[in-house]
């Protein structure tokens, strides 16, 4: 009954299940893993962000370049504040409004991008405070330059001057003629009349939509390598039924075609008519009454 299993059909399928199962099972493995990443990353951020804020400062030169086990400390920085400029599109506390980015050119000769704060509304130069003159001290979480399209950051181009979409130095390099950090700092308590912008997960890490996606991905591989052994036990068991079924005579075999024969010429057609009309009048002759 089971010889079916031999034939090259069922080589073929049985050799796809078994290369699909192993494959979906470790795809769906892996989409775990990178989920389980994030969700570590996240608890990382939170105990890094924790811990910051009780941590002493530490200059801005030591923390550089900014990565995974830099981002979100707290710096100290010195210099004069120069060039303000507007981040529009900004949410904060559900509400919408912008950030007042101001360019602090440190005592080393470099410029570090500062938010000063955070106000509602529109962007609007004539409702951002002007900064404080003469040699100032800020310290704040160090954050790195952001991705237009992440984490809420706009990509819209065009902007009116002095406002910028993104705080990164590839935006900021085209707006002024400073030696830019490849950084900005978000100061812990904003200057008056303005919200303090908190500091933000790293791009890529964190309950994001994107890990979300990863989990959703998981459970799609599982449901494919369940699919697969389904749909095996089903052609299986309507081949046994084929087989069990012919044994008992309950199904017949197909008459067997030539491959050889050809549609019916016209010459065939012909003699078959011919072969047949002598019959058929016979008949229309002997149905017909004698008077």
């Amino acid at each position: 009954m089971y010889r079916f299993l031999l034939t090259p059909r069922w080589w073929g399928i049985n050799v796809f299940v078994l290369l699909a199962i192993p494959f979906c099972v470790f795809m769906g493995s892996w989409q775990l893993s990178r989920f389980e990443a994030r969700v570590d990353d996240q608890r990382t951020a939170e105990a890094q962000a924790d811990s910051a804020r009780t941590e002493t400062p530490r200059p801005l030169a030591e923390m550089l370049p900014v990565d995974k086990a830099t981002y979100g400390k707290r710096v100290t920085a010195s210099g004069r504040y120069g060039e303000q400029l507007l981040v529009p599109d900004r949410e904060l506390d559900g509400r919408q409004g912008f950030y007042v980015l101001t360019l602090l050119r440190t005592d080393g000769g470099r410029t570090l991008p500062v938010v000063r704060g955070w106000l509602p509304g529109a962007a609007d130069a004539a409702k951002a405070p002007a900064p404080p003159t003469g040699e100032v001290s800020v310290t704040g979480p160090l954050q790195a330059s952001e991705t237009p399209g992440d984490n809420g950051v706009s990509a819209q181009g065009g902007l009116p001057p002095g406002q910028t979409g993104a705080i990164s130095t590839a935006s900021l390099i085209n707006l002024v003629d400073d030696d830019l950090y490849d950084a900005w700092v978000t100061l812990g308590t904003a200057d008056s009349g303005m919200t303090a912008v908190p500091a933000s997960a790293p791009s890529g890490t964190g309950l994001d939509l994107k890990a979300f996606q990863n989990l959703g991905y998981t459970g799609e591989w599982f449901v494919f390598a369940g699919f697969v052994v389904f749909m095996w036990f089903r052609l299986l068991r309507r081949e046994i039924e084929f087989a069990r079924d012919a044994e008992l005579g309950i199904t017949e075999p197909d008459a067997p075609t030539s491959p050889e024969a050809g549609p019916p010429t016209a010459e065939a057609e012909a003699e078959t008519d011919a072969g047949t009309q002598p019959a058929q009048d016979a008949d229309v002759e002997a149905s017909t009454p004698v008077r």
